[in-house]
């Protein structure tokens, strides 16, 4: 990593999960609420709302976490009540329920990761790279990590999303760096690993559950690095 200037940092999964695939904790929340679907229903449900949130602008710049996972989950109760695997007083019992848990856990996992986010940032630059909803920069003020990156490379406002490698060519653009030079940090590999390396950058893949148990079909790049957790990616970005 002794040429390594920048690192092209993701968010979801990355940052707020430990690495793990966010159905996996919103599914948590639903149990929490004894909420008890069919796993098939619950992933329906998962999707149609993300479809959702692609098709129509429900989450504007200045909602917050806590926010988006209020309209993300409203979204899927409704779709469990118009298939009629809840009920409209299951909806209305359980939805704080699992917006508060989801929303907590983040928090957590957050807070856990500022500490490794200061660290990089004290010895070069990060570009956030994230498909997200066009909320990131309330999102990464309301949980105290807008100060750890330089820019912020957000699909819903950049036009181009992962897993196309023009996200990262923006992302390391917008640090004044060659691609050759920056570090992607991320836990997909076919969304971050595979793309970024696409383009010459170097690669640490934080190996988390994923949406399956095999997310992924593509070898992974041969000189990728693996770590457990977002502070062991950063010992390895910085050592």
């Amino acid at each position: 990593m002794e040429n390594i200037k920048g690192i092209l940092m993701d968010y979801g999964g990355t940052i707020d999960s430990r690495g793990e695939h966010w159905s996996h904790i919103i599914r948590r929340g639903y149990i929490t609420a004894a909420l008890h679907i069919p796993e098939n229903a619950f992933r329906e449900a998962y999707v149609e709302a993300e479809r959702e949130l692609a098709r129509h602008r429900h989450i504007l710049p200045h909602h917050t976490f806590a926010r988006l996972m209020d309209i993300k989950i409203d979204i899927e109760l409704s779709h469990l009540v118009a298939t009629g695997a809840i009920t409209e007083e299951q909806k209305r019992r359980s939805h704080d329920i699992i917006v508060s848990y989801c929303y907590d856990s983040a928090r957590q996992c957050t807070a856990e990761a500022l500490p490794s986010l200061e660290a990089i940032h004290r010895t070069m630059p990060i570009a956030m790279v994230s498909n997200f909803y066009g909320n990131l920069h309330a999102v990464l003020s309301d949980f105290g990590l807008d100060h750890c990156f330089d820019t912020i490379i957000e699909s819903a406002t950049a036009g181009v999303r992962k897993p196309s490698p023009d996200i990262f060519a923006i992302g390391a653009k917008s640090i004044d760096l060659h691609p050759s030079v920056t570090l992607a940090i991320g836990d997909s590999i076919d969304k971050d690993i595979i793309p970024a390396a696409s383009i010459g950058c170097s690669t640490i893949w934080i190996k988390g559950r994923g949406w399956t148990d095999n997310d992924t079909t593509t070898p992974i790049p041969s000189d990728t690095l693996t770590a457990g957790s977002l502070s062991e990616a950063a010992s390895l970005a910085l050592f």
